[in-house]
């Protein structure tokens, strides 16, 4: 009996899709229906599960076992790589969550044992499905030796993907420096940062009134693991906590709330919470931040940033009161904020910070040999809802940034990043203006950005600058890091512009002296 059909094949591990095969579309001839039985390395179908297949054979005897042989190889490179998790445990975990600001850093300390029979080479980290939108930064460090000898040797994070997680959690690998081998253990810190994930609640307020925010987590750590014990802190901004979820053992002390510690939870184990609590730091969200660093071979650089403020808290209702905000102003406008503070790099010289209005005067800058800061004030206090926008400039010296490879191109090494301090930006746009004749260029960074080419023109240019884009969303303080744009550029480029300027004078005289000697009357005299 010959029929047309499309036939799918569908892995399942543990009640999760993880596999499907290509479709079959060609006319095909039933001729047997194969059943096979695969059993978890431990032969425990607890731990892994069974795994059955139906497989239509299309193909001929010989099509269809070079069919079925690939199939096997497939299941059985999803089983290794779920096998892996089973060799792991965790044996003690401890996490505390700093929410005294808008930016939540959550630190994770944890234990891991490798109780399988062979090495392993790395461990994963979950995350629930609303954290995993927010998260701008995951690192993790591995620790040897004890108290005064500790070293810290950082890990390899990135994010991967799993078939059917439960729950559609998110997933980061950590690659450990060296396999860890059966019966070892290595001990772990991992810093993970949120963005926009504390909630305002109510969500308008007055200017009279504090802010309060709920954040919402897990009583226990979100694990692909079987963790034995673990203990989770919660610390506040102030003592002021309206209500939290009691999950035994649960206690509250001043402004740290302490869930646990729980013990032998199984993988995957959720546990929902929710703290109640108020917030009044500065929730300063730059919406859109655009830094141009123009490169001048001549002696400088020449940053101009273009920001698009705003306050991210619970949105403002009513009236404004200057006066009440002026003479009580850690009563009305507590949520509010007005100063900002921006870490610039050390010699800066030409500093400016101005509006569409014009020049800004509110604003003092003290130099540093490290660094220099700049404290400024927009027109106006920030309220939730509320938005300015602003421009900051400054040049610094070339010598200090821009260096020479040993192959011979040239780099800058800046930092990247918003210089304003305790700030998130939505999207930051990072330009780096190369010389006109600039070739080859290059961007290297630690972190995933969106990179970009564009041409852009100036004075005297006839080619055109190169430009390099880079872009990133949800950037945080921990991203203000050093970042490099090599690039090739011959010396005689830089005579262009001079001899351009020269031709245009000497034009200019030789046409002003044949205008002098020249006699236009029609008439001799």
């Amino acid at each position: 009996m010959r029929m047309a059909a499309k036939c799918p094949l569908l892995i399942i591990i543990n009640g999760l899709r993880v596999k499907e095969s290509p479709m079959l579309s060609q006319p095909f001839k039933l001729r047997k229906v194969f059943l096979l039985h695969v059993n978890s390395p431990a032969d425990d179908p607890s731990s892994v599960g069974i795994y059955f297949f139906r497989i239509a054979i299309s193909l001929d005897e010989m099509g269809a076992r070079i069919w079925i042989f690939s199939v096997v190889v497939a299941v059985f490179l999803s089983l290794s790589g779920f096998s892996s998790a089973q060799d792991l445990q965790i044996v003690n975990a401890e996490r505390r969550i700093d929410v005294s600001s808008h930016i939540v850093k959550a630190f994770l300390t944890l234990k891991v044992e490798n109780i399988g029979k062979s090495p392993v080479a790395e461990m994963l980290l979950a995350f629930p499905p609303t954290q995993i939108k927010n998260l701008a930064m995951v690192q993790a460090l591995a620790i040897t030796g004890k108290k005064k000898k500790k070293t810290y040797l950082p890990l390899d994070v990135k994010p991967t993907e799993l078939s059917g997680p439960p729950n559609d959690a998110g997933h980061f690998s950590i690659s450990f420096a060296s396999p860890l081998g059966p019966g070892e253990t290595v001990t772990l810190e991992v810093l993970y940062i949120l963005t926009h994930s504390l909630e305002p609640f109510p969500m308008e307020i007055a200017q009279s009134e504090s802010q309060l925010v709920y954040y919402r987590d897990s009583a226990v750590i979100l694990s692909p693991y079987h963790i034995k014990q673990q203990t989770t802190f919660f610390k506040t901004p102030s003592t002021r906590v309206e209500s939290f979820t009691s999950v035994e053992p649960a206690n509250r002390a001043g402004k740290e709330i302490k869930y646990g510690p729980y013990e032998d939870r199984a993988p995957y184990s959720y546990t929902p919470v929710i703290v109640h609590f108020e917030n009044n730091s500065p929730f300063a969200v730059v919406e859109e931040l655009v830094r141009e660093i123009e490169i001048s071979h001549w002696g400088s650089l020449q940053i101009t940033e273009n920001y698009k403020l705003t306050h991210g808290g619970a949105r403002h209702k009513g009236v404004f009161s200057r006066v009440d905000y002026q003479s009580k102003r850690s009563i009305s406008g507590a949520s509010s904020f007005i100063g900002l503070l921006a870490v610039l790099p050390p010699r800066v010289n030409s500093v400016y910070y101005r509006d569409e209005i014009g020049n800004i005067s509110t604003s003092h800058l003290r130099t540093g040999f490290r660094k220099s800061e700049l404290e400024f004030e927009p027109r106006y206090p920030l309220f939730g809802g509320w938005r300015a926008t602003f421009i900051i400039g400054y040049r610094v010296p070339l010598e200090d940034y821009l260096f020479e490879a040993s192959d011979g191109r040239r780099y800058l090494n800046f930092t990247f990043g918003c210089p304003l301090v305790e700030t998130v930006v939505n999207k930051l746009t990072v330009k780096v203006v190369l010389p006109e004749g600039s070739k080859d260029p290059s961007a290297v960074l630690p972190f995933t950005v969106n990179q970009d080419l564009q041409v852009k023109y100036s004075y005297l240019d006839i080619v055109g600058r190169t430009v390099v884009v880079l872009q990133k969303d949800n950037v945080v303080p921990t991203h203000n890091v050093p970042f490099q744009v090599y690039y090739t550029f011959k010396p005689i480029y830089m005579l262009a512009e001079p001899f351009m300027l020269v031709s245009a004078f000497f034009f200019v005289f030789v046409a002003s002296l044949a205008y002098v000697h020249i006699d236009l009357n029609i008439a001799k005299k």
